[in-house]
């Protein structure tokens, strides 16, 4: 099977309440789960994947609502997704994994960490909060580009929040981190309230997994300032700031970020 293939060959995981999950596995070595941001598909991933398999065999999913998986009317919420992952790993047959988990997926992550301490054995947390009261929120003008009648002008919006200009003009796209294009709009929905509702503030003390936290510093969909807030609550804990960098640093510090999450997970 060449990487092509192997990229789209898709396995099914059955969630708890019976939602289809579609997950994808690459590479050998220790499993690692990686877990995109809000209303996108594993293809998030694509532009770095590859960068984790000189150590590890990497695992990804659709969410439910997004990509190859089913679709239902209900079931959006971060510690349902953390569940979801919990049924591709079982189904992969993989008892405990390293988790990569931005924006998001790095609330999903969170649950996974808390809830499931044995199946996680080092988390990495990007681009990401605690959500609820305590979390630092993106401002109302960053709210506004967002939400813009014209789907084009909340696309550019969308491409200027994750990556830098500079960054930018040397890499035109097409970007992967955009959504899927293929989510009903209850699905899109879902993930919506699902990302606005998470609130890990309790829990995050529960992780006992090592965690390094990753953020950019020009970070305007989820400012950098959750970055101290999550580490004070995680126990051990380490973090680090990417100069320059936006929301999609995993791509624009393409170098650096993958180097730093290989010798965090090499620990």
């Amino acid at each position: 099977m060449n990487a092509d293939t192997a990229q789209h060959a898709h396995h099914i995981a059955r969630a708890d309440d019976g939602t289809a999950l579609a997950y994808q596995r690459q590479g050998a070595g220790r499993p690692l789960v990686l877990l995109q941001g809000q209303a996108n598909n594993h293809h998030w991933w694509d532009p770095i994947r590859a960068d984790f398999h000189t150590t590890h065999a990497t695992i990804t999913l659709d969410y439910r609502g997004t990509g190859n998986s089913d679709r239902p009317r209900v079931g959006y919420s971060t510690r349902q997704f953390a569940e979801d992952v919990i049924a591709v790993l079982d189904a992969s047959g993989v008892g405990q994994a390293d988790v990569y988990g931005t924006s998001m997926g790095g609330r999903v992550a969170q649950w996974v960490a808390a809830r499931h301490p044995r199946r996680v054995r080092r988390l990495v947390l990007g681009c990401t909060s605690p959500g609820g009261p305590h979390a630092v929120e993106r401002d109302a003008a960053v709210r506004r580009s967002l939400a813009q009648a014209d789907p084009e002008a909340g696309r550019r919006a969308l491409i200027d929040l994750m990556y830098s200009p500079a960054w930018r003009a040397g890499h035109p796209g097409p970007y992967p981190t955009l959504g899927d294009p293929g989510m009903p709009p209850h699905a899109r929905h879902g993930h919506l309230v699902a990302s606005n509702g998470h609130d890990a503030w309790d829990a995050l003390p529960l992780i006992g997994a090592p965690t390094l936290i990753l953020h950019g510093d020009q970070d305007r969909l989820t400012p950098p300032d959750n970055l101290p807030l999550l580490a004070a609550r995680i126990p051990d804990s380490r973090t680090h700031l990417f100069p320059g960098a936006r929301h999609a640093y995993f791509e624009e510090c393409r170098e650096e970020a993958g180097r730093l999450v290989t010798e965090f997970l090499g620990e």
